[in-house]
């Protein structure tokens, strides 16, 4: 496991040799539940000086990448500037909700993980400049 790690974090400095690997776990904090069939995923940055870098790597359309398995709608990304937060909703995330769906985290409690499991690519001099843990180092 550890080897096809990195082998996969070789490839990709390969893809973009000027890009830093950071995990959202190592620059972020994040608080999920539930409405309805919809996700709700809070991602708040650990420091003020790393919300930028959420807000422009951690795009609506990377969200739904990383959940394309698990979610059946959209996904829709609410900024929070003023808390340095970004709020997902991510519709079709709970077999239809809490009260009818069989899965076993019908309150969407795991999301907040899954998304912390993200790895975003930001480019070196930016990445150094904000002071960002770079993930497999």
């Amino acid at each position: 496991l550890a080897r096809a790690r990195r082998q996969e974090r070789d490839r990709s400095r390969r893809q973009h040799p000027h890009h830093m690997k950071v995990r959202l776990l190592d620059i972020a904090h994040a608080r999920s539940g539930d409405k309805g069939d919809t996700a709700n995923v809070g991602l708040i940055a650990l420091r003020d000086e790393w919300y930028p870098i959420l807000a422009r790597y951690v795009t609506r359309e990377r969200v739904a990448e990383h959940f394309a398995k698990v979610i059946k709608g959209s996904v829709v990304r609410y900024d929070l500037p003023n808390l340095f937060a970004l709020n997902f909703l991510l519709h079709g995330a709970l077999g239809g909700g809490g009260t009818v769906t069989l899965r076993t985290d019908a309150q969407a409690k795991v999301y907040s993980s899954a998304l912390l499991r993200l790895v975003i690519d930001v480019p070196d001099a930016e990445a150094r400049a904000a002071g960002l843990p770079e993930h497999g180092a």
